[in-house]
């Protein structure tokens, strides 16, 4: 597995990273041996970079994963956590607490759940509107200089709050959403990060499934995040299952799955891009790491773009109340 440096002063990871929300239920059930034995999987592959956030399962993403890595060395696993979204027990969504005194908090609970004595990677899961990031960001700095957090990172903020937070504490990288029916990045944030030596690892590469060339419409059941997310709502779905069929026709022509096809894309725009794949089965995960064998030429670039022109999606990647408070959307 090859690997690059997050950033200028991150850790190494792997070409491909581990997105592990789905293993506690964000996309209706999963099976807990199959979803460790895929964390097991990858690690055995070579894929080291396992993505993860505190609030996921309301910390059961935590635990499945401390219960994964039992028995491995703790060096082989880089683990990046987001923090600060709060969860009620009915497990909806309460809003972000980015505080200096949360950050301390969340994190000792993390590091409990988790089974370890240090994070690689804690960032902010979202912009808390009621606190300079400049003060979250200090504090995290404050856990790096006492040991338990390794790098900065942040998740899903615009140009301006990059900037800011990179002015208090090195940034190794920015988590956010990049594939080729999401590509707001490349307008502002991407010439931001690549000015300041900050890497980006991209989630949704296959926007949630949709465009994995495995989903059928009405796939979602009760509990799947999908059934609240605009582009897989009737009206939507339709345009946006037909933009996977052209694609389909371009990886049927290289013998490759249109999985392959659009991971391969983003994993080609950079190598300071760094795509994370959500697999909860091992069979999935086989699949994305088939990825690295596709080779995308001037040509195929070409007919990917005819095939799914920027801005082709019909819905917006989140519910538009969601995205009126997410930084990286304004």
């Amino acid at each position: 597995m090859q690997t690059y440096r997050l950033g200028k002063t991150g850790p190494n990871v792997s070409a491909i990273g581990l997105g592990c929300m789905g293993m506690s239920g964000m996309y209706g059930p999963a099976d807990r041996a199959e979803s460790i034995a895929t964390i097991h999987a990858a690690l055995d592959a070579g894929v080291n970079l396992l993505d993860t956030g505190d609030f996921y399962g309301m910390g059961h993403n935590e635990m499945l994963i401390g219960e994964a890595l039992k028995g491995r060395r703790r060096e082989d696993a880089v683990i990046s956590v987001k923090f600060g979204a709060l969860r009620d027990p009915a497990g909806g969504w309460s809003g972000i607490d980015a505080r200096p005194g949360a950050v301390k908090n969340f994190l000792a609970y993390t590091l409990q759940r988790l089974g370890v004595d240090y994070i690689d990677i804690y960032r902010p899961a979202r912009l808390d509107p009621n606190v300079p990031i400049e003060d979250t960001v200090g504090a995290i700095a404050d856990v790096v200089k006492a040991g338990y957090v390794r790098h900065i990172g942040l998740s899903e903020v615009g140009a301006d709050t990059i900037r800011r937070a990179a002015a208090v504490a090195p940034i190794v990288d920015l988590q956010i959403e990049y594939s080729l029916i999401s590509r707001g990045i490349e307008e502002k944030i991407l010439p931001t990060t690549r000015e300041l030596g900050i890497s980006i690892t991209a989630y949704g590469v296959l926007s949630r499934g949709l465009i994995s060339g495995h989903w059928q419409k009405g796939q979602a059941a009760a509990g799947d995040f999908r059934t609240h997310s605009p582009r897989f709502q009737a009206g939507n779905i339709e345009q946006n299952l037909a933009l996977v069929e052209k694609l389909r026709e371009i990886a049927e022509a290289k013998s490759v799955s249109v999985a392959q096809i659009a991971i391969a894309w983003v994993a080609a725009k950079g190598k300071d891009i760094v795509p994370i794949i959500g697999a909860r089965r091992r069979d999935r995960l086989t699949e994305a790491l088939g990825s690295r064998a596709v080779d995308l030429s001037a040509e195929d670039f070409a007919a990917i773009e005819r095939a799914v022109p920027k801005d082709a999606a019909a819905g917006g990647r989140y519910p538009e109340h969601m995205l009126q408070h997410m930084d990286s959307e304004r």
